[in-house]
């Protein structure tokens, strides 16, 4: 896709494009092409207008937080839709749940969990990346899943309609949830606990304590990279195959904590999905398990 082609085929919207727009500077890896081409809009109506006047054969990916994301070299075909604007990040709480944009960055949502003592919502604010990216994963720490609190979320769907999805309709199950791919989260509404804010403030700074003290900190990485298989730990295959002392490039698994990946500041996307491979290939070879990563990894190599 060209520039020119991009301004003919594009619907009118009242959002922003950008055109090879470096998706490195939006994930978490720093790493990554170019979309060909990034769409913010405006507000839901704006992104229902643009699925809905679109070119059909266009293809459409969402970016979250980028948190969890492994965008290749040469990038993303199509249009990446954004959800940057203020109206995508609003808050609102009623007696037992909580509504929010599903472009709220978790760590955002601390405060307001903290100042309104929102029980239960305490593991979900040190999860990175966005609300939305979290029920599509179906993000979880420290025992906890949002499927364990999700109540509902509000989809536009490849159409440009919306539907309102329940807990069940996504078939949730570890790290993963069951919805079509044209489907774009845009609200999520989560139940809560009512408890006193200096409780839930505890339980954060605990939880924060935890991964501070096991977990890499300050450094270019995409959190957990594998999946945990039935009744084991990855790190522990990890470490048991050798692999966990394995670097390609400027990528490789972290020293503190083997199953997070980490980019020094001088890798490309292919040096990290190339320790991915290799990292897979030592687990099966040495302790007979297949890795599944837990990382999203797009675009074109």
């Amino acid at each position: 896709m060209n520039e020119t082609e991009n301004l003919q085929n594009l619907p009118v919207v009242r959002g922003e494009y950008k055109f090879n727009e470096a998706l490195k500077n939006y994930t978490w890896l720093n790493v990554g092409g170019p979309a060909d081409v990034m769409f913010m809009p405006k507000d839901v109506a704006d992104l229902q207008y643009f699925l809905q006047n679109k070119d059909e054969n266009m293809p459409v990916f969402v970016l979250g937080g980028g948190s969890n994301l492994l965008v290749r070299d040469g990038g993303i075909e199509g249009v990446v839709v954004k959800l940057s604007d203020a109206c995508f990040r609003e808050i609102k709480i009623e007696s037992d749940r909580i509504i929010c944009g599903a472009g709220l960055l978790n760590n955002v949502l601390k405060k307001t969990v903290e100042n309104e003592g929102l029980g239960g919502l305490e593991f979900l604010c040190s999860i990175p990346g966005c609300v939305g990216g979290a029920v599509r994963s179906n993000a979880g720490c420290f025992g906890r899943e949002i499927s364990d609190v999700l109540i509902s979320a509000k989809v536009v769907n490849g159409n440009g309609e919306v539907l309102e999805l329940r807990n069940k309709d996504f078939h949730f199950a570890y790290r993963h949830s069951e919805f079509p791919s044209d489907f774009i989260i845009v609200e999520v509404t989560l139940g809560y606990e009512r408890q006193s804010s200096e409780d839930v403030k505890k339980t954060i700074e605990q939880q924060a304590e935890y991964r501070k003290a096991h977990q890499p900190q300050g450094i270019r990485t995409a959190g957990s990279t594998f999946k945990n298989p039935p009744q084991m730990r990855a790190w522990e295959l990890i470490k048991n195959s050798g692999a966990d002392k394995l670097k390609i490039g400027g990528a490789q698994m972290s020293l503190q904590h083997c199953n997070f990946l980490q980019n020094d500041g001088t890798s490309n996307a292919s040096d990290i999905e190339d320790l991915c491979d290799e990292v897979k290939r030592m687990v099966k070879d040495k302790c007979g398990v297949e890795l599944e990563l837990e990382v999203n990894k797009v675009g074109r190599r």
